[in-house]
């Protein structure tokens, strides 16, 4: 029987893996990419008796592969929060599912194990820019302030690795980073003796602090849009930046734009309002490359020609 484990690169993707793995070891093949590579379930091929794991990505883009390797006999395991869709009925597909605005993957993988390694999922939540979540969790295990600020850095450093145009503008290859974590039960003992989490660091704070001088393409009575130059360090950090715009101003929308390389429209964030979080997902998926859950989406080649028929969507998606 063959294993295939398929998982988003960014943080909740990494750490519900790894918390699965944890309590069922397995030697599987490892099927990643970077955050905007979603369609991962094309890339497997299995077949009667083999069994597929997929994490953090949308089952609804991820359809038409789920479909064939059902027909073919794989078992699958889908966990996941993202906007899905109608799930399909089958004796193969075991389904956990939960778009809340208030869950990530990780939770929902944490839920399935009766939290038995609860601290990744609080490592995910903050990653996945759900601090409530996090420190909920965080509280409940009996975690100190320092312990919590620790976890919280680690997960918003390893979110910030899995964003780039292609692997090649990641720091660390997603299956290399996931090798990492799987040296450690404890994250806090990755974050004090892995040498590479002090690298991210030190990139994510210097990326951020470059895109904090860029002033807002549009201030809207409600919500902001930010227009990245094109550049490296804008791909690597704009979910980052999204996250930071959404906690700094829980009460207002945010969108980050970066222009794709080589020319041919922007990548985009969009993150609801914190203290409403709902809507992000509908406004991506007014666009052919869209989608995401509610409080956070993203369309992953807007046309240039529609910057502003996007400006104005994202001003009427949040006016109330």
């Amino acid at each position: 029987m063959k294993r295939v484990d398929v998982f988003n690169g960014d943080a909740d993707g990494l750490c519900a893996l790894h918390q699965l793995r944890l309590v069922e070891p397995a030697d599987a093949e490892l099927v990643t990419g970077p955050k905007r590579d979603t369609a991962l379930l094309e890339r497997v091929t299995a077949e009667a008796g083999d069994a597929v794991v997929v994490l953090d990505i949308s089952l609804d883009r991820n359809r038409g592969a789920l479909v064939r390797l059902l027909d073919r006999g794989a078992r699958v395991r889908w966990f996941d929060h993202h906007y899905a869709g109608a799930i399909p009925a089958h004796p193969l597909l075991e389904a956990h599912i939960d778009p809340a605005p208030d869950v990530c993957t990780s939770i929902i993988v944490d839920r399935h194990l009766g939290g038995r390694h609860r601290t990744w999922a609080v490592v995910a939540a903050f990653g996945d820019g759900l601090p409530d979540a996090a420190r909920a969790l965080a509280d409940a295990l009996g975690l100190s302030a320092a312990q919590q600020a620790t976890l919280r850095a680690l997960g918003e450093d390893l979110n910030y690795n899995a964003y780039g145009e292609s692997e090649a503008e990641l720091a660390v290859p997603p299956v290399e980073l996931f090798r990492t974590l799987r040296r450690h039960a404890d994250p806090l003992a990755l974050a004090e003796r892995e040498p590479v989490i002090a690298q991210l660091s030190a990139r994510r704070g210097a990326d951020l602090a470059a895109a904090l001088a860029v002033a807002p393409h549009r201030a809207g009575a409600r919500g902001d849009v930010y227009l990245l130059p094109d550049a490296q360090w804008s791909r690597r950090v704009m979910g980052t930046l999204a996250n930071h715009l959404a906690e700094r101003a829980p009460a207002r929308a945010h969108a980050v734009l970066v222009p794709v390389s080589g020319g041919g429209g922007y990548a985009v964030s969009i993150r609801a309002p914190r203290v409403a979080p709902t809507g992000a997902a509908a406004l991506a998926r007014a666009f052919p490359t869209g989608g995401g859950r509610e409080a956070a989406a993203g369309i992953d080649r807007l046309p240039s020609g529609e910057l502003e028929v996007f400006v104005a969507a994202f001003e009427r998606a949040f006016s109330a």
